[in-house]
């Protein structure tokens, strides 16, 4: 049944609290991919990656493993330490083993490329596992992923979802973590694909262990990672995105469903830093799918020489903020800002898939959550999602989690989605 809470006044945000995290819990190829409207080149592959680069070595399917490594190995009792006073540990029943796992997908012009994940598997005996793809929010610093940041927000939740008996798949995105490339923030495409590819990598690396992962998919993510579980939701279920996998559950955690709406507001400087986010954005973007013609047009001098670079993915957010000042009117050319305000063309376009998320009908239970006190993504978001599920004539519960900001609202969403999955699955 469709139940829906009181919302508080529209205050509409970006994707994270601040730039490059997600929450306080908190082989590559040769070819990269050009932006479509032949813009800047993809980032070459990290030294580290060197030896996947080798052509020779690399497998051509998309969701082939590259390359693995293991990077924790936990008790009940050591999971339940790592969650203590970051997120309710009262769930954790089993140990967890993490790896590094790098493979192959394709970017948003859909060429091939590499991308890692985490992938987390509980320390059981049972041989078949519950399958959960968790996806992360904003981050600019490629080794802030939680396959590489031992101290993630995205890898402590990991942790959480896996000591409950679960194998979680944790993908890091294209061009984040150890893969190759720049990260398309937001591409569809690339979002969709980096996860499906993760998925068939996670349940192929199980297979080899022993372990076979269940083809229904429990999705979840925080913040940009909201809006991404229903993309990867809707590919499941209505695309045939894979021959194996069928979508479970959906719970996302809030997320900017209304992307359009709150870029403005990030013009409009009605956010926090919203400079910074908005810089990554018009970047990203622009390698994507082509939104200026040379940096001068979006951003003022002296910024305009050295805003690119910074988002490279090798700076880290402090590194970023100390270069850039935090405001979009001190950044940003009035055009480019009017431009973010009234969308047209590819922008529109663009903007327009990522406003459209959720306008569809899931066949499966579907559970949103937002908090209150949330001033970065403004719980407005997952009412406008809700709506759109309406109109689709989709089942689903709209939760608040209080008066909490945004980082702290998947902290509190977190241990309601665990028993949401239970219910799920043990209502098949």
């Amino acid at each position: 049944m469709t139940s829906q809470r009181s919302h508080t006044p529209a205050r509409l945000l970006i994707a994270t609290a601040v730039l490059g995290t997600s929450v306080a819990l908190t082989a590559p190829a040769p070819a990269t991919a050009a932006s479509s409207a032949g813009h800047a080149q993809a980032r070459p592959a990290p030294t580290q990656q060197a030896a996947i680069a080798d052509t020779r070595m690399r497998p051509a399917q998309s969701g082939a493993i590259i390359s693995s490594r293991r990077v924790a190995d936990l008790t009940a009792r050591q999971v339940a330490a790592e969650l203590r006073g970051k997120v309710d540990s009262s769930q954790v029943r089993h140990g967890v083993t993490a790896y590094q796992v790098v493979y192959r997908t394709t970017n948003s012009a859909g060429g091939s490329t590499t991308a890692s994940q985490l992938l987390v598997l509980p320390r059981t005996f049972g041989r078949h596992l519950p399958t959960v793809a968790w996806l992360h929010g904003t981050i600019a610093y490629r080794k802030d992923a939680a396959s590489e940041n031992p101290a993630s927000s995205d890898r402590l939740a990991a942790y959480l979802l896996a000591s409950t008996g679960r194998a979680v798949s944790a993908p890091d995105y294209v061009g984040l973590g150890a893969g190759e490339g720049f990260h398309p923030y937001g591409d569809p495409r690339a979002t969709v694909a980096a996860t499906v590819d993760g998925l068939r990598a996670a349940r192929a690396f199980a297979h080899r262990n022993g372990r076979e992962l269940d083809r229904r998919v429990q999705v979840s993510g925080f913040s940009q990672g909201g809006p991404a579980t229903m993309l990867v939701g809707r590919a499941l279920q209505e695309e045939g995105a894979d021959r194996y996998f069928r979508l479970g559950a959906l719970a996302p955690v809030a997320g900017p469903f209304h992307l359009s709406v709150f870029e403005a507001a990030a013009a409009d400087d009605k956010i926090a830093k919203s400079g910074l986010y908005l810089a990554y954005f018009a970047t990203a973007w622009n390698k994507t799918y082509g939104l200026y013609n040379s940096p001068s047009e979006a951003f003022r001098a002296p910024y305009d020489q050295i805003v690119e670079e910074l988002f490279d993915g090798d700076h880290t957010t402090e590194q970023i903020a100390g270069a850039l000042p935090p405001a979009s009117k001190d950044l940003f050319t009035e055009d480019f800002l009017d431009r973010i305000r009234t969308p047209g063309g590819v922008l529109k376009h663009r903007l327009h898939a990522l406003d459209t998320t959720c306008d569809w009908k899931p066949n499966v239970p579907v559970s949103l959550f937002h908090a209150r006190g949330d001033k970065d993504v403004d719980i407005s978001h997952s009412a406008y999602c809700a709506r759109q599920l309406t109109d689709n004539g989709a089942e689903f519960r709209l939760t608040d989690v209080g008066d909490y900001d945004h980082s702290n609202s998947v902290k509190q969403a977190l241990p309601r989605i665990i028993r949401f999955f239970d219910e799920t699955a043990d209502a098949d």
